[in-house]
């Protein structure tokens, strides 16, 4: 069997070496730093230190997981669920939203058109891939349908 390793960073510095990449949320940082093999009260100590040098915060790192999703052309129900996977707090999600504001029905738009090159359903079937693609992605039902009824009229 694969013994682990005893870590040889403190938590501390494994967290803020985690940090120093990119930010993380409080649930996420738990989880990595307890698969490297930290105890619990260490882990704990590790994240209360970088939240209370603010190197650690839910709203900013749910502010930069938007902007990351927006980019991939991610609806907003996507984004929301994605999120609470990662147990950011509701209050903290909807901060966020507010706070890097999207035209969602723009953004289904164009993820239509970059996935199907402006070209509209033909049938039944198309139509509803192309609903499926746009649900997956995380648009709402009236953002596809703004989404697909509007490609063929520009």
């Amino acid at each position: 069997m694969f013994q682990r390793k005893p870590p040889t960073l403190s938590s501390k510095e494994a967290a803020i070496q985690l940090l120093s990449r990119r930010d993380h949320g409080e649930y996420e940082m738990y989880q990595k730093l307890s698969l490297k093999g930290y105890e619990d009260e260490s882990i704990q100590e590790a994240i209360n230190f970088c939240l209370e040098h603010n190197y650690l915060d839910d709203l900013r790192y749910a502010k930069s997981q938007v902007r990351q999703h927006v980019y991939k052309g991610h609806g907003e129900r996507r984004i929301r669920q994605e999120l609470n996977q990662k147990r950011v707090a509701d209050f903290v999600i909807e901060k966020a939203m507010e706070e890097e504001p999207q035209d969602w029905f723009e953004l289904a738009k164009s993820a239509a058109e970059k996935k199907f090159k402006g070209v509209k359903a033909i049938d039944q079937k198309e139509y509803a891939k192309q609903v499926r693609f746009l649900q997956y992605r995380g648009y709402s039902f009236e953002q596809i349908s703004y989404a697909l009824e509007e490609k063929g009229s520009d």
